[in-house]
């Protein structure tokens, strides 16, 4: 796990710790002895890619630190019906809080790594790599970023923090491109940040506009067509990466990508899933 995402996993797993058990599994801990220890195992039962077994861990120990966990398959592994993730043994209460934690961290990260693999082979042979995006569940971003990745994408930004991305909005609140762009290359100075800058264009005119200002890392063409793309890529020939978002669905993802974009971003990686199915199963 990336260091960056540890305070996020940690302060989530604790959210979602409070929010399940609150004060107490008052099923298990009146009809299981408190000494009682069990056996249970991650089954597997739809083909896909597996994330959140490192996060399920994490979970297991968090609850328990006496936990012993057998791990044998890794997250990012293509998995099949029938497959088994782990085994773990532990006090049978602890067992039990911990299943629907980890199994909804789970089945939710292997459905996002299994969705952004389906758009990453669809690339195959491309230099264009597949992007998430900020449309998540509100305190899930970070599991569903490290999903993405593991399914064989790339991330956009985390959050509004850590890349500058000058948006529509943006630019028609500051005053147009050059206004905005101008604006933000004195923020940063006077910051001390050094941080990437994105800016979005709707039009030709607008590329002209970054470009003769420079100083930019990457332009985002809105909702261009594929013809409208093509051109734009030899316009900006090299002098910033340059990204496609807007519109693309999986059935145009292609078309876009051999217009020799760097990358284009999907709102569907993580906002429009289906969760991997999954039970945590006594044995």
């Amino acid at each position: 796990m990336e260091r960056e995402y540890v305070p996020f996993v940690n302060e989530l797993i604790e959210l979602a710790i409070r929010e399940d058990i609150g004060d107490g599994d008052h099923t298990s801990l009146s009809t299981i002895p408190a000494d009682s220890h069990g056996r249970m195992k991650l089954l597997v039962k739809q083909d896909g890619i597996i994330a959140g077994i490192e996060i399920a861990k994490i979970v297991l120990l968090r609850l328990d630190a006496d936990i012993i966990f057998e791990q044998l398959i890794n997250d990012g592994d293509r998995v099949s019906v029938g497959d088994v993730a782990f085994y773990v043994q532990g006090r049978t209460i602890t067992l039990l809080q911990s299943e629907r934690i980890l199994l909804n961290i789970m089945q939710r990260m292997s459905g996002v790594a299994t969705q952004t693999a389906v758009y990453v082979d669809e690339l195959k042979g491309l230099k264009c790599k597949v992007l998430d995006t900020r449309k998540t569940t509100p305190g899930m971003r970070v599991l569903d970023k490290m999903a993405v990745k593991l399914g064989g994408g790339e991330n956009h930004r985390m959050g509004l923090f850590d890349m500058i991305l000058i948006k529509d909005n943006h630019i028609d609140f500051a005053g147009g491109v050059t206004a905005a762009i101008t604006r933000v290359k004195e923020y940063l100075s006077e910051k001390g940040k050094a941080i990437k800058i994105e800016v979005e264009v709707r039009t030709m005119s607008d590329i002209d506009e970054v470009l003769a200002l420079g100083g930019v890392d990457r332009i985002m063409l809105d909702n261009f067509t594929p013809e409208m793309t093509k051109v734009a890529v030899a316009k900006i020939d090299g002098a910033t990466e340059v990204e496609s978002s807007g519109g693309i669905t999986f059935d145009t993802l292609r078309e876009y990508a051999v217009c020799g974009v760097d990358y284009i971003s999907v709102g569907a990686l993580t906002h429009q899933i289906k969760s991997l199915d999954m039970s945590l199963k006594a044995y």
